[in-house]
């Protein structure tokens, strides 16, 4: 009997142990949910300058290379420099990024950052795009577009920044900036149109598995995954193939009319130089260059729109786009294996 009550006993100490261990991690766990949620900014504009960064990155270097006079010196001018800046006003450029992806879903952030530029921009300043966009979807990619022509159309001069890559969608949103600059082995071009639907049918019907499609208008639905593809199907299909393409042509010409559509809308891509030598970018150089040459000029005030989600939002989108980010990784490794 004594041997069993101190089995209990021991039973009860260990379970005691468990529960106490489990409600200590609990509470890590909701201590730092609510620390996250503290340390995460509002959802909202962000705007930093980006003079300063420039200075900072170098001030390590010159304090280690420069006597101890001469660098206290430099800090002293450089500080008399800030304040004089910001006591005058400057000329403005907005600096904004563009990650691409299949979906453009940077479309949504870039249309808050667009709206906050155009409440307080005034006609004649300078918008930098730094876009590293591969294309993707079309609607998705023209709405990105629409939001560089409100630059545009309220009479801000837009210059885009091309580091690695400027394609399909990515080119149609280049296209509209007045002035193109394009790293010596970014890409740029792919003004085509590519369509690419699996076929599945002989396998369903080896396995006696039938496709019934019922449509209401003869174009509902043409090419299909499942069912049988016919002639007709596929021209049709290739019609509207055709069709985006010319509009994508036109689209281009609008803003770039000094290009030869027939040399440069083949579907085919180009790197910086030769990019430059048919027109689709205007000169050579990177982004950082760009702005280091601007800074002592004019305030760089780079914009960024924050998203703040929920917990089960940023799981569920993680969730969604997790098969596009695999497919963006599997073009990637192919645009990788081209150098």
């Amino acid at each position: 009997m004594r041997e069993l009550l101190l089995d209990y006993a021991l039973f009860l100490a260990q379970a005691a142990t468990v529960v106490i261990a489990a409600g200590a991690i609990a509470g890590v766990v909701v201590l730092a949910l609510a620390a996250s949620r503290k340390s995460r900014p509002a959802q909202g504009i962000e705007a930093t300058r980006l003079n300063e960064r420039f200075d900072d990155l170098s001030r390590p270097i010159e304090a280690l290379t420069l006597p101890a006079k001469a660098f206290k010196a430099l800090c002293k001018a450089r500080n008399k420099t800030r304040k004089s800046a910001a006591a005058s006003p400057r000329p403005r450029v907005y600096v904004l990024d563009f990650k691409g992806d299949l979906r453009a879903s940077a479309g949504g952030n870039l249309r808050e950052e667009v709206s906050a530029i155009l409440g307080m921009a005034s006609a004649g300043e300078e918008v930098l795009l730094r876009l590293d966009n591969a294309g993707g979807l079309v609607h998705e990619h023209g709405f990105a577009s629409s939001q560089l022509a409100r630059l545009k159309t309220r009479g801000l001069t837009l210059t885009v920044a091309v580091d690695k890559v400027a394609a399909s969608g990515g080119y149609m949103m280049a296209c509209i900036a007045d002035h193109i600059i394009a790293a010596p082995f970014a890409v740029l071009g792919s003004i085509g149109v590519l369509a690419q639907v699996p076929n599945v049918h002989r396998a369903l019907e080896q396995h006696g598995v039938d496709m019934e499609m019922f449509k209401g208008g003869k174009y509902k639905r043409t090419v299909t995954v499942l069912g049988r593809n016919t002639d007709e199907d596929r021209a049709k299909y290739q019609q509207e193939i055709d069709e985006i393409h010319a509009l994508f042509k036109q689209f281009v010409a609008e803003h770039r009319p000094r290009l030869d559509l027939e040399r440069v809308a083949t579907g085919e891509h180009w790197f910086g130089r030769d990019a430059l030598a048919l027109g689709l970018c205007d000169a050579i150089g990177t982004s950082d260059d760009w702005l280091m040459h601007r800074r002592a000029d004019a305030d760089l005030l780079h914009v960024r729109y924050r998203r703040r989600e929920r917990l089960g939002q940023r799981l569920a989108h993680a969730l969604q786009q997790a098969p596009a980010h695999a497919l963006d990784r599997v073009l990637q490794r192919l645009w990788d294996a081209r150098v």
